[in-house]
């Protein structure tokens, strides 16, 4: 991902939904809204530090409000040591609705395929 905001964005929220694959996505275990701004100063939201935790390093994304320029997320994959939730096997969706100033902005979906690893780890 590779965007680049024109004017200083102070005021920026997100809604977060997982959704998984069951004849269409529907919501599954995630639906929740984030002040990105009062998040980055104070990140204390267990969901929120999840998800910003699987993209943190790939991405120049660290800082507080406001964004102006070039944000990017480059060469993303997905660590499975830093996911730290028990997914059943299936396909998913991260869904993400970007607000600047109560107004959208941008929708971004991730999906993804996860398997279970059945077997022990030695």
């Amino acid at each position: 991902m590779n965007g680049t905001v024109l004017h200083p964005a102070k005021d920026i929220s997100i809604h977060a939904r997982v959704l998984k694959r069951e004849n269409g996505y529907k919501p599954w275990l995630f639906d929740f809204h984030v002040d990105v701004c009062r998040y980055l100063q104070k990140p204390n939201i267990p969901v929120a530090n999840l998800i910003y935790g699987l993209f943190k390093e790939f991405s120049n994304i660290n800082h507080t409000c406001p964004f102006v320029g070039p944000q990017i997320v480059k060469d993303f994959y997905l660590k499975f040591e830093l996911l730290r939730l028990p997914l059943p096997t299936g396909d998913y969706m991260l869904s993400l609705l970007w607000f600047f100033d109560k107004k959208l902005q941008f929708d971004t979906n991730v999906s993804f395929t996860f398997v279970e690893d059945l077997l022990q780890r030695n």
